[in-house]
């Protein structure tokens, strides 16, 4: 890991709004004070995952409060899964709240205000995971119910990804940048697993023939994003279900419709064979081809619009 922040390095006058500067930057804007801001100390340190991050934090007592106000400022649509390692750690949000201490996993969204309190007593640290609200593959609305509760992270399927969670913090796991590439998806498919998990035991309609039929047509598209005849019409009749239904099955389960999960993901496979010395003997065109995008001009134009830079100054970058 990356160190990015440590308050030994700073005059103790200077340290709490040096926090505030790079806990912005590093995860999201918010509004923190301290109740002795010439004892505070803290450490951050930070890996990249693709798109993603994993940040491994440590400080002294203080309150953190995302307000609509540092929403309207810079929201970068995050959803933010925390592991706590020492300490104990209020947390609120959606009007729910929770005690969390060492081993509990919690997650919250940066789109919504919360409120995080860490007492006075010994240092507090946790791991922060945080990846964009649109690689999560289940309804915004029913995450938001799992907001700030508290989720053990000591057994059964929250262990695996609380294990994941503190090895990469630990920075025991040594990767290339196409390692970090593959350790994003596992990363994202362990925490929808946890919170798969409990939405199941909360809600179980998740189990119902719809959601089956609903994991079969991802998994179809999945395995068939380069051919550029994928459309809904395809997925349905595949299925053997009309194209209304399929739609009616992807309001009831997904985040965005067909066409649309259809495009992101054909992207993201982009983004990623770009970034990719190994294939830089590829023209872009090619890789678009690959993706399932016949006409270059339209992988160009909506690869702009989703990363915010052309196919090429990607390429460069990366």
């Amino acid at each position: 890991m990356l160190t990015v922040f440590d308050s030994a390095t700073i005059a103790p006058p200077d340290r709490l709004e040096a926090w505030r500067e790079i806990t912005a930057a590093s995860l999201a804007p918010t509004a923190i004070d301290c109740p002795d801001p010439g004892a505070f100390a803290a450490h951050l340190r930070a890996t990249p995952l693709g798109d993603a991050q994993i940040t491994s934090l440590a400080y002294t007592a203080l309150a953190a409060r995302r307000t609509p106000r540092e929403i309207r400022r810079s929201d970068p649509e995050y959803y933010q899964v925390g592991l706590i390692r020492a300490g104990r750690q209020g947390v609120a949000q959606n009007d729910a709240s929770a005690v969390l201490g060492c081993g509990d996993l919690v997650i919250y969204d940066s789109s919504r205000p919360f409120e995080a309190v860490v007492g006075g007593g010994s240092r507090a640290e946790s791991v922060v995971l945080q990846f964009g609200r649109r690689m999560l593959p289940l309804p915004a609305r029913q995450v938001a119910g799992l907001c700030a509760v508290s989720l053990p992270g000591t057994e059964g399927i929250g262990r695996l990804l609380a294990t994941f969670l503190a090895s990469m913090a630990d920075g025991r796991t040594r990767c290339t940048e196409r390692d970090a590439l593959r350790l994003e998806t596992v990363a994202v498919d362990l925490t929808t697993a946890v919170l798969a998990h409990h939405l199941e035991r909360d809600n179980p309609p998740l189990c119902s023939p719809t959601r089956t039929l609903y994991l079969r047509v991802i998994a179809f598209i999945e395995h068939n994003l380069h051919d550029p005849e994928l459309t809904p019409v395809t997925i349905a009749r595949a299925h053997r279900i009309s194209t209304r239904y399929l739609h009616r099955i992807f309001q009831q389960h997904h985040p965005v419709g067909v066409a649309g999960h259809i495009r992101t993901h054909r992207l993201d496979q982009a983004r990623r064979d770009l970034a990719d010395p190994g294939l830089g003997h590829l023209t872009i065109a090619a890789i678009a081809r690959r993706w399932g995008f016949s006409r270059p001009a339209d992988f160009s134009r909506a690869f702009h619009r989703r990363t915010g830079v052309p196919p090429r100054d990607y390429r460069n970058s990366a």
